[in-house]
């Protein structure tokens, strides 16, 4: 594994869907890669492979203590159905949307392991690089 990477497996449960109604179990992974400071992607294997959605790692952070997002990511905490403490986070597209639940735990150990590898604030992006990176590709 690469060692700018942080990862954090997990179980997710889909709450709510678009045509289905039943709540069902997803293994979910939390990756952060400290060369791409902001961001964080959530890796879902769904039965048609793995989908994977990267948001600003600022949503993470900020929906562990209250809702956070206004676009297509929206995370918020939350009391489970037994009364644990959960994250939830909708995820939407022009395909559909869903709500998914992760263990608070979970969360914030994804968080704290993402912050010692970059401390917030220090989020330094090298914009020539990545233009320079977006234009060759």
């Amino acid at each position: 594994m690469d060692s700018k990477l942080t990862t954090t497996s997990t179980t997710a449960v889909q709450i709510a869907a678009v045509h289905d109604e039943d709540h069902q179990a997803l293994v979910a992974e939390f990756v952060y890669d400290a060369s791409d400071p902001c961001a964080v992607t959530l890796v879902l294997q769904s039965h048609s492979g793995p989908v994977q959605w990267t948001f600003a790692r600022d949503l993470l952070v900020e929906g562990q203590y209250e809702p956070a997002g206004d676009g297509d990511v929206h995370v918020w905490p939350c009391l489970s159905a037994s009364g644990e403490s959960v994250v939830i986070v909708e995820l939407c597209s022009p395909l559909g949307e869903t709500m998914l639940q992760f263990p608070t735990r979970a969360v914030q150990e994804f968080v704290y392991s993402s912050v010692d590898a970059v401390p917030l604030g220090q989020e330094h992006v090298d914009v020539d690089a990545w233009l320079d990176e977006l234009l060759a590709g």
